[in-house]
């Protein structure tokens, strides 16, 4: 596994993609591939994001590395047939990063939930309105900037305002992991992509 975080952290696609199919062809579960590959070398990142060895060009290269093992471990066209609801998800306004969100994404189509990505940078009201016109059972939130936590709280009053109360909120993300769900207003905090869809699959009927 640690090749595969090796090679992502170095931005090597082909590696990273090489080591990725090997650790399949092993046995290695999808979602250790993503807790401990994808999520180790996002976690090691992030790391870097906040303590001032911010460094735009490297993001981009993981960036461009991990979405290349993300079409590589959920090729399109597998994703089961979309059955399950609709679930929304976006990066909030403010924070430019959807790594998170993007493999969210993969996992929860791969599901069988119709999802719409909102893309990141969102403004909430956009969020909102369109979690209303597509009539989604589920919002989801990736944040890894702590600025976001103040627009995440507001979500669930701003539902409720708008007879909206019955749609669940989840939200994960490096900036979020030390939240409860109670400190954000959220019905859910997941640790991984995978537990997102865990607990979609017992709060969405």
């Amino acid at each position: 596994m640690q090749l595969l975080v090796d090679a992502l952290l170095n931005g090597d696609q082909g590696r990273s993609v090489a080591e990725a199919g090997r650790l399949r062809r092993e046995g290695v579960a999808l979602e250790r591939i993503v807790a401990e590959g994808i999520g180790a070398a996002m976690g090691q990142l992030d790391s870097k994001c906040t303590i001032d060895q911010f460094n735009l060009l490297e993001i981009m290269l993981v960036g461009r590395a991990v979405n290349s093992v993300i079409k590589e471990l959920f090729p399109q066209g597998t994703s089961a047939e979309p059955n399950r609801g609709t679930i929304v998800l976006a990066s909030l306004e403010g924070d430019v990063h959807d790594l998170g969100k993007n493999i969210t994404k993969m996992v929860l189509a791969g599901k069988g939930y119709r999802v719409i990505d909102c893309g990141k940078d969102c403004p909430l009201e956009r969020l909102i309105d369109t979690a209303e016109q597509q009539q989604a059972e589920a919002i989801g939130i990736s944040g890894l900037i702590t600025t976001v936590i103040s627009q995440i709280k507001k979500i669930k009053m701003v539902l409720e305002q708008r007879g909206l109360g019955h749609i669940k909120v989840f939200a994960g993300g490096a900036a979020l992991k030390q939240a409860t769900a109670e400190m954000l207003r959220v019905d859910f905090v997941a640790e991984t992509a995978f537990d997102g869809g865990r607990f979609l699959g017992s709060a969405v009927k």
